[in-house]
């Protein structure tokens, strides 16, 4: 359990968040620009507005490719050298992307090289959000105690509507107070060049805290008894069932946010006609209530159980699709709002206990690798496909029922993942390094005979 008072808890949780906060503002900055902005600019005029779209959505799905390669890479000097140091380098990395992507040259002016450039940063931009989470999430859960893991641990996830709502508050200005030419000329640039501001405040905090105790006591643990390896094939060997169980519970999650916050943009462009400050506006009502669901559900997971409130979120999930895009058919406010910020609270019930539930399923001196492993991997055939499929099937089909049944399946397979998970709820982490610390001393022993 950890021994942080309660103060120094808060300034761990400020730290996480401020990383978090400035990385999914850029990431929800390109998926809302992939709409909005780049398949104007980056692609050939000849290109139809669906498939520019498409195009459009093809670079975003090349930061999830990038993803669980970051997400291994911090994962292993993560697990060897703290927490700390590497989520200081990720977010340089990933506000240096940023900006960069703010000063790129148009199709119009240099061709083909413009998509490319834009590919090549946007890997370094998923290299970078791959490994922040798992080193986000840990630094919360290693300093939480073992009954408020859920609520505490949840913050850094509550920092993605967060910075989802800073971007959105951004665009919003940009596109009410500049012409619709004057943002597609240079307007859009802005909003990527203020990443700086954000990233220099995000690293100030986090030189302010040191990696967790219990962290600290594993890698002492590990030079003794000599456990030098903190590898992937490591992890999958010795907790396959932890991986691909994270991967379950994240496949549903993942591909549930990218249809409500990414896709949900193109269907009320294209199918629905919204015009760009509407579904603008959508989304900052939905976003600031994700906020403020995440850390009560985080809560709740602390009061009745991790499976409970994961298996709710989703049923839930399951159910939004077949209701929410009829509602935004309507083409009126407050059930357009109503429809996003609902499939936002649902998917809250599953986003919310995941950094207990997965921080719980591994020893110390390699949880870093087995969480960023569950989490960044699933999202390559998940959360990158989701809105490519969901525009192809609008396309093919000119319904949203295909999607929603698409969406429908995703969260079966999380059901049968949670099925399968073992409550953790009020874990001591010392167990588990305990255990871990046995076994490998017992493999040397037969080793030995």
């Amino acid at each position: 359990m950890s021994t942080s008072t309660p103060t120094g808890l808060r300034r761990v949780v400020a730290a996480s968040m401020a990383g978090t906060v400035v990385e999914w503002y850029e990431f929800f900055l390109y998926g809302t620009a992939a709409t909005l902005v780049f398949n104007k600019i980056f692609f050939s005029e000849a290109t139809s507005d669906l498939n520019a779209i498409f195009l459009a959505f093809a670079t975003y799905a090349v930061g999830f490719i990038a993803r669980p390669v970051g997400g291994v890479v911090f994962g292993h000097y993560g697990d060897k050298f703290g927490r700390k140091k590497l989520l200081q380098f990720s977010l340089i990395l990933v506000g240096a992307a940023t900006f960069l992507m703010g000063c790129l040259p148009t199709f119009g002016q240099i061709g083909y090289w413009a998509p490319g450039l834009l590919v090549a940063l946007r890997f370094i931009q998923g290299f970078a959000v791959g490994g922040e989470w798992g080193g986000a999430i840990l630094l919360v859960a290693e300093h939480s105690p073992d009954r408020q893991r859920g609520f505490w641990a949840s913050w850094p996830q509550a920092g993605v509507p967060m910075g989802n709502l800073l971007a959105t508050i951004v665009l919003l200005v940009l596109t009410g107070t500049l012409s619709d030419a004057a943002f597609l000329s240079w307007g859009w640039r802005v909003a990527f060049w203020l990443s700086a501001v954000v990233v220099l405040i995000g690293y100030y905090i986090r030189t302010k805290v040191t990696d967790a105790p219990i962290f600290v006591e594993a890698q002492r643990e590990a030079e003794r008894i000599k456990a030098s390896s903190y590898s992937v094939v490591e992890v999958l060997k010795r907790y396959p069932r932890g991986v691909f169980t994270a991967m379950g519970l994240r496949f549903g999650e993942n591909i549930m946010y990218y249809l409500v916050v990414t896709f949900s943009i193109t269907y009320l462009k294209v199918q629905v006609g919204a015009d760009t400050s509407s579904i603008l506006w959508y989304l900052l009502v939905a976003h600031a209530v994700h906020f403020v669901v995440v850390p009560l559900v985080g809560h709740l997971s602390d009061r009745l159980g991790r499976k409970p409130v994961y298996m709710v979120g989703a049923v839930l999930g399951a159910s939004w699709g077949f209701f929410a895009f009829p509602m935004m058919n309507s083409g009126n406010y407050v059930v357009v709002t109503a429809a996003v910020t609902i499939g936002l609270v649902f998917h809250a019930f599953m986003y919310s206990p995941q950094p207990a539930i997965m921080a719980e399923m591994f020893p110390t001196r390699m949880r870093y690798s087995g969480v960023s492993l569950g989490y960044q991997v699933t999202s390559i055939v998940a959360g990158s496909l989701a809105p490519l499929i969901a525009v192809k099937l609008l396309e093919i089909y000119d319904s949203s029922v295909p999607i929603a049944i698409y969406l429908a399946a995703a969260c079966a397979v999380t059901f049968v993942a949670v099925l399968y998970t073992r409550e953790t709820n009020g874990l001591d982490l010392e167990t588990l390094d305990v255990a871990d610390a046995d076994e490998l001393v017992a493999e040397r022993r037969r080793a030995a005979v």
